[in-house]
């Protein structure tokens, strides 16, 4: 992040890095980590491997940008993360999204 704030990549472009990094590493689907998160956990974490904002998810669930941060801040201790990339990294690892996949798919 900058000092303003902002990414220093594009969404664009972390997406397809992560797309990138995650055809080369073998899926394990049905992981056992993500069996504590609830599914509107699940659900966030869907659209945050997708690359969407807070405010982008808040939207599309209809929720409070607040209770999307407070679901992200729960994904993130109930899965021992640091921040939203491993989190991403992992929704890819576990296949809960795979890559190249966009809403509706």
């Amino acid at each position: 992040m900058t000092a303003a704030g902002d990414a220093m990549l594009a969404p664009s472009i972390t997406r397809r890095l992560i797309e990138q990094f995650a055809r080369q590493r073998p899926v394990t689907p049905g992981t056992d980590r993500l069996a504590g998160l609830t599914e509107r956990e699940l659900e966030v974490l869907r659209h945050m491997a997708r690359g969407l904002s807070n405010a982008e998810i808040a939207g599309r669930l209809f929720l409070g940008e607040s209770t999307v941060k407070t679901h992200v801040g729960h994904i993130l201790d109930k899965l021992g993360l640091r921040d939203r990339v491993q989190a991403v990294i992992l929704a890819y690892e576990a296949g809960l999204i795979l890559p190249g996949q966009v809403d509706g798919q």
